[in-house]
This record gives C-alpha cells, structure tokens and sequence, in this order.
C-alpha cells in the first residue's frame, strides 16, 4: 500500500475538506469530557481559577515573584499566571493524549476512507477551548482589576496561530511514533512539566540569569507566553518579526510531522 500525499498543500486540503467533520469531532470531543459531572462546562472556568489561586498564594506568599512594571499585587500576578497556564495547558493536553491517539482509536484507522490526519488537528482545536476560556477570563480580570482593555488584545489569534501550528505538528508526531514506541506515552508527562518549570510561567524572565536565559528563550511557550501577556495585559504591540520566524518554523515542523505520519501511515493497521 503507497503512503498517502504528504505535503503541507495535500494537509491543508484535508483539513478545509474535511472541516465540518473536524468541527463535529472537535464538539463531540469537548462534550464528552465534560459529560456526566455535575457543573458541565463551568469547570473549563473553575479548574484554571482554583489553580491559579493556589498558585498565586504560594508564589506571592511563600516564594514571591514581581514582574518589571508591574504591582505586585495577587490578583495583578494571577492574571499573568494565568496566561502562563494556558499556554501550557493547551500543549500539556493535546501532547498528554498524542501517543495513544490512533491505538486508542482503532476504529477510525481501519476505516479506509477516514481521513486520519484529522485527528492532531481535532485534539488540539478541543485543548485550545480551555485555552481561549481561560484568556477570556484573563481579559474579563484585567478590565475588573486593572481597569483596562487594551485594543493589542486583538493581535492575540495572530500570536497564537504558530504555536497552534507547532503542537498540531508535535501532536501528529508523537501520535504516530506512539503507535510502534509505547514508551513514548510514559515520557510525555515529565518531559511537560521541564518545559514548564523551564518557562516563564512561575516567573519573569529577567529574574534567570543571564547565562541560563538561552534555555529558557529556545522554550517553544516562552514566546507565546511573553507576547501574549505583552498584546492582553501590558498594552504593548507584538513582536511581528519573532512571530514571522516562529510561523516559518511551526511550519516547517508541521511539514516534517506529516511527512513522518504519512509514512509510517500504511503501518497503523498492522499494529492497532
């Protein structure tokens, strides 16, 4: 059996051919995880808000953390971690379910017609709901605690679009690599919670040294988390060359993911 297209054009194709079952599985996707609790859809907007809080009070009271230009309040600096969160929530999900993506689903891969690399795409459009909810409640929070709205909020999706692109393409890697590397699954979690303390999520960048800042910068969320505080809290305007490299790269790492899935596609089957 010959491997299916795998240019970035043929994925494209895909996804706007495909883009009302994307939308139908993104929705289902969303429902079922909030099926049966009591509160519904309310806990995409307690859950980041309960851990915010928690996080606020240690990072504030135990060990505190001020940013540049900013008071210092708690509620000020949840606002920020709450930015932090949902950048790395949005990865933390979408990688968190990468591995047994297509062995968890074996229904769909012995479909011939489904179309396959639909499913990174759908998994992340469903992380990205808490994303945006959690973003809207950081907008909702700065207007109530800062009194302000800034009109850079509005570059925010053209902040978001290549880091949406680089998990899409983390998430198709990992999910074919899981099919025939099981080990991978049992990696995934501690490797997020590095990039997490490796970010500027807890912490201002300018509070690491300078010699560590390397690493901190080549974290794939610390520029989404610099210039979407930078666009929603701060009032500034993005960093439009950055974002234009990080999209050529998001892009090219979205190439090679699907040149590796659809490769190793014809596999699937065998394995699942």
């Amino acid at each position: 059996m010959d491997a299916p297209p795998a240019s970035l054009r043929s994925l494209f194709a895909a996804w706007i051919a495909h883009r009302d079952l994307c939308r139908r599985l993104t929705q289902r996707e969303v429902t079922q995880r909030f099926r049966g609790s009591l509160l519904g859809l309310a806990w995409a907007f307690l859950t980041p808000l309960l851990t915010a809080a928690v996080l606020t009070l240690v990072f504030t009271g135990v060990f505190p953390q001020r940013w540049p230009g900013r008071s210092g309040a708690p509620l000020d600096f949840a606002l920020i971690l709450l930015v932090g969160m949902a950048v790395h929530g949005l990865m933390a999900e979408a990688l968190s379910r990468a591995p047994t993506l297509i062995v968890g689903n074996p229904g769909y891969v012995t479909r011939v017609v489904f179309p396959l690399e639909l499913l990174p795409l759908v998994t992340v459009l469903a992380a990205s709901v808490n994303m945006v909810i959690t973003l809207g409640v950081v907008l909702l929070g700065n207007l109530l605690v800062n009194g302000s709205l800034h009109g850079t909020a509005l570059f925010l999706p053209l902040v978001l679009l290549p880091y949406l692109l680089l998990v899409v393409a983390a998430t198709a890697l990992l999910a074919a690599l899981g099919v025939f590397i099981r080990d991978i699954a049992l990696v995934i979690a501690p490797v997020l919670t590095l990039l997490m303390f490796l970010s500027p999520m807890f912490y201002p960048l300018e509070a690491v040294p300078e010699s560590w800042r390397f690493v901190i910068r080549a974290n794939p969320m610390t520029p989404v988390m610099e210039q979407a505080r930078t666009v929603l809290l701060f009032g500034g305007w993005p960093d439009f060359a950055g974002l234009a490299l990080y999209l050529a790269l998001a892009l090219g790492g979205l190439a090679a993911a699907h040149r590796v899935f659809q490769s190793l596609r014809p596999g699937f089957a065998d394995v699942v």
